[in-house]
């Protein structure tokens, strides 16, 4: 069933790719990006020409994370436009390379403000519609990054880490009105994405020479990881866009909870469901494991 649906961080990468899946899949797509006028107007001008081309409902909105006023007018904006919103894909993201240490405080807190209170801004935006109806979806595109720590990008993953803490203690709270959470789990892609090309670094030059011993590892990470991926396999996000696409086709209250998209086989999968089963004894021992269910309208008008 097709929806309006809104993804943060759509200029390129998983975002784009994800906006150009759900548009082809026949949803609206509000393909958000940061600075519409500016440095993204190409990106934006490409989706549109891809929207009209197949003759898909792809309609770009300018949204930057960090700003509250920002997410406001974005998601104002469409609810003018379109009359409702469905789904929310939480995907922009910033990645940061370098040594923990030679991240100054504000290198982290530049970090955290995309990577984590750009998804509670968002949030804040979107959830008192999402309310109001008793439905909706927020999909995060979180990382596994949070299960399996890699070397040389502590504060992303920390931000990220924290993100994901965000989107689980957020559904309890939302799933009682009815809203569906999925938190789909990438596994490091070195094709396809700008992430790294992008990506800052810490700042702290001196912290960063004493730690040169270790520079021999960083220069072959990327290789390294390309090691992880099995013969012919294929490890390209388009991979995150269609799992994306494939949750938001689902009937409503069937939705997974998390979902691994990692060609490195990392064990995440296992790592998960050991939490979903901690998780879930430990609500119900508090006497809260109502809130680890969605409140669709048959389970809300079901007995006790």
């Amino acid at each position: 069933m097709s929806s309006v649906v809104l993804i943060t961080g759509a200029s390129t990468g998983i975002g784009n790719l994800t906006a150009r899946a759900l548009a082809a899949e026949g949803h609206t797509v509000y393909a958000s990006v940061r600075d519409l006028a500016g440095s993204d107007a190409a990106h934006a001008d490409e989706l549109l020409e891809f929207g009209r081309g197949g003759g898909h409902d792809l309609r770009v909105v300018e949204l930057d994370v960090q700003s509250e006023a920002s997410a406001d007018a974005a998601v104002s904006t469409i609810l003018e436009e379109a009359g409702h919103l469905d789904a929310v894909v939480h995907n922009a993201g910033h990645l940061g390379v370098g040594y923990v240490e030679a991240f100054t405080v504000e290198d982290v807190q530049h970090l955290f403000d995309i990577n984590t209170l750009g998804v509670q801004r968002v949030n804040r935006a979107v959830l008192p519609h999402l309310r109001s109806r008793r439905a909706g979806t927020l999909v995060y595109v979180g990382s596994t990054t949070s299960v399996v720590l890699p070397p040389f990008m502590g504060p992303y993953v920390a931000a990220k880490a924290t993100a994901d803490a965000l989107a689980q203690t957020t559904a309890y709270e939302v799933g009682q009105f009815g809203i569906e959470t999925t938190i789909v789990m990438p596994g490091p892609f070195t094709q396809g994405t700008e992430h790294f090309p992008d990506a800052s670094h810490a700042t702290d030059v001196d912290r960063s020479g004493a730690y040169a011993d270790l520079d021999p590892l960083v220069a072959r990470n990327e290789e390294a990881t390309s090691a992880l991926f099995p013969p012919g396999a294929d490890a390209h996000p388009r991979a995150v866009a269609d799992e994306i696409a494939r949750v938001l086709a689902l009937p409503a209250g069937t939705r997974p909870f998390r979902t691994v998209v990692d060609f490195t086989d990392a064990g995440v999968d296992e790592v998960n469901e050991a939490l979903r089963r901690a998780q879930e004894q430990y609500l119900t021992r508090l006497g809260f494991g109502d809130l680890l269910h969605v409140k669709t309208p048959e389970r809300a008008s079901s007995p006790s």
